[in-house]
C-alpha cells in the first residue's frame, strides 16, 4: 500500500474536529484523568521550517567524514565500488522505486522479470541451480541458511568457521537460540584459513551443516574443495557465504560442492549508506528449492503462448499456515535486488571479471608497497581484496591519526579478535588508485615509526 504525504491546515483542524464533535485537541484526551495529565512544557526544539530543518541537516551532515572528503580503505563486510550512473536512473523510474510485492502478474510483468533476472545471475555467480528473490542482508541470509539446513536434516547442530563475519556470527546466535539450533565455532590457522583439523573433530552424526566465508573475514580464501569433503563425508550441508565480486575470478561455490550459497550484493550497485540497507542473496541445489525462505519468481507462459513471469514458491507465513511456513522475509529489499541487478546487466560478465581482477591486483600491490615500508602482512594465505596487517599500536590511535591525514583506516581486528589485537584489515577496491595506495604506505610507516 502506499501513502501520499498530506499536509494539515489549521482549517482541516476544525473540519475534523467538528465531524467527531470535539471543540479542542484536549477533548480526545478527557478520558485520561486530570492529574495525571503532564501540564508542563516538553523539552524539545521548537518546530522548524522546512528551509530551516534541510540547513539543520546538511550542517549536521558536513560534520561526517564520506568517500568524497576522505580516501577509504575500510571493508570489513562494506564497501566502496564503482556504481554505474545507469543504476540510479533506472532505479529511481516509479514502476520500480514504488513497486511493492507483484501480486498482481498481469500487470507487474516488468518487476517480476527484473526479479528473475536478478536470480537467474546469482545462480550464474554461484553455480548454483536456484535462487531465491532477495534477502534482508547478508548476515540474515546466513541465519537462514543455518535454520534451513537444520529443518532439511533433522540435526540440530550447527558448525561455523570462527573466520565467518563476526556480525553474522552474532545474528546467526539470535536465529539458533530461538530454533533451539547448537552453535558450535572452530578456529583458524596460522594461513588465516578454518582449522580443517578441529572441523574434522568437531564433526559429528548430528551436524546439520557447516558454515564458511569465501573470502573469509581476515580476508583469505579458504580452500572449499578440501572442506566439502570433510562435511560431506558426515552427511552435513556445506554452507558458503561468499562475496558475490570475488565469485568473478573464483571458482563457483556450486562447483566445488557447497549445498547452500549466501551473501550480500552490496558490492554490486549498493551504496555503503552506513551500513545498510542492503540486500542479501540466497542459493541452493533443486533438490532445496521447496525448503528455501522467502519466494521466487518463475518463468511461464500465458495463454497465448507469450512469455510470462509469476510469483512461485512462496513460503512466506502470510501465503500459508503460519507454522509450515519458512520465512517471513517480504519485499523490503526488491529494489536493492534491482540495483545489484541494474549494475550487473551493465557490466556483463567480462565487466564483473574486469572489476574483480582490478580488486585482486590492487589489493596485492597495496600489500607489496606497506611490506616495502617495514609493516608485516598478518597472513600469507591467498587473498582477494582484504589482507591484515600487524601495525603493532593501537588500531584505533593509528585510523585517528590517519583520519587526520586523509584516510579511513582499515578495520580493527582486535575488536572481535582479542587474540589480533594490533592488527588492521585493510580493504583496496578498483576506485584505490596508485597514488592512493603509496600515500596510504608512507603515511602508517611515518605513524608506525613514530
Amino acid at each position: 500500500m502506499k501513502y501520499r504525504y498530506l499536509p494539515m491546515t489549521e482549517q482541516d483542524k476544525r473540519e475534523m474536529m467538528d465531524a467527531i464533535g470535539i471543540s479542542s485537541i484536549d477533548d480526545l484526551f478527557s478520558d485520561i484523568p486530570e492529574e495525571v495529565r503532564f501540564k508542563g512544557k516538553l523539552q524539545i526544539s521548537e518546530a522548524l521550517s522546512e528551509p530551516e530543518l534541510v540547513s539543520y541537516f546538511q550542517s549536521l551532515a558536513q560534520k561526517n567524514v564520506n568517500f568524497t572528503t576522505h580516501v577509504n580503505f575500510l571493508g570489513a563486510g562494506v564497501y566502496q565500488h564503482y556504481i554505474p550512473s545507469v543504476v540510479n536512473h533506472m532505479l529511481l523510474r516509479g514502476e520500480f522505486f514504488t513497486a511493492y510485492t507483484p501480486y498482481q502478474p498481469e500487470i507487474s510483468q516488468g518487476e517480476l522479470q527484473a526479479i528473475f533476472e536478478y536470480q537467474t545471475m546469482v545462480c550464474e555467480l554461484t553455480g548454483m541451480e536456484v535462487a531465491n528473490s532477495s534477502m534482508y542482508d547478508g548476515a540474515t541470509s546466513l541465519a537462514e541458511a543455518a535454520m534451513m539446513a537444520a529443518g532439511h536434516t533433522g540435526r540440530k547442530k550447527v558448525i561455523v568457521s570462527r573466520a565467518v563475519h563476526p556480525e553474522a556470527r552474532s545474528v546467526l546466535g539470535t536465529y539458533a537460540y530461538g530454533q533451539g539450533v547448537e552453535l558450535t565455532e572452530v578456529g583458524y590457522d596460522s594461513q588465516g584459513l578454518t582449522d580443517t583439523a578441529a572441523l574434522e573433530a568437531a564433526l559429528d552424526e548430528g551436524t546439520a551443516a557447516v558454515i564458511v566465508q569465501y573470502p573469509n573475514f581476515l580476508g583469505n580464501v579458504e580452500d572449499l574443495a578440501a572442506i566439502e569433503q570433510i562435511v560431506h563425508a558426515k552427511g552435513a550441508l556445506l554452507i558458503v557465504s561468499a562475496n558475490p565480486l570475488a565469485l568473478g575470478i573464483l571458482e563457483a561455490p556450486g562447483k566445488l560442492g557447497a549445498d547452500i550459497v549466501v551473501g550480500d550484493m552490496q558490492p554490486f550497485g549498493i551504496p555503503a549508506s552506513f551500513g545498510g540497507p542492503h540486500c542479501g542473496y540466497f542459493a541452493t541445489s533443486a533438490k532445496l528449492m521447496r525448503k528455501m525462505p522467502g519466494r521466487i519468481v518463475g518463468q511461464t507462459k500465458d495463454e497465448e503462448g507469450k512469455r510470462g513471469f509469476v510469483l512461485t514458491l512462496q513460503a512466506r507465513e502470510q501465503h500459508i499456515r503460519r507454522e509450515k511456513a519458512t520465512s517471513n522475509i517480504c519485499s523490503n529489499q526488491a529494489l536493492l535486488a534491482l540495483a545489484s541487478a541494474i549494475t550487473l546487466s551493465a557490466l556483463g560478465k567480462q565487466g564483473v571479471q574486469e572489476m574483480a581482477m582490478m580488486n585482486l591486483q590492487k589489493a596485492h600491490y597495496a600489500k607489496q608497497a606497506l611490506q616495502a615500508k617495514g609493516i608485516s602482512a598478518t597472513f600469507a594465505a591467498p587473498f582477494f581484496n582484504e589482507f591484515a596487517i600487524n601495525i603493532g599500536k593501537p588500531v584505533a590511535d593509528v585510523n585517528n591519526k590517519l583520519l587526520a591525514k586523509g584516510f579511513i583506516g582499515g578495520y580493527d581486528l582486535g575488536l572481535a579478535y582479542p587474540e589480533l589485537a594490533g592488527h588492521m584489515l585493510i580493504a583496496v577496491t578498483e576506485l584505490r588508485t596508485k597514488q592512493e595506495i603509496d600515500a596510504l604506505a608512507t603515511e602508517l610507516e611515518a605513524i608506525t615509526r613514530g
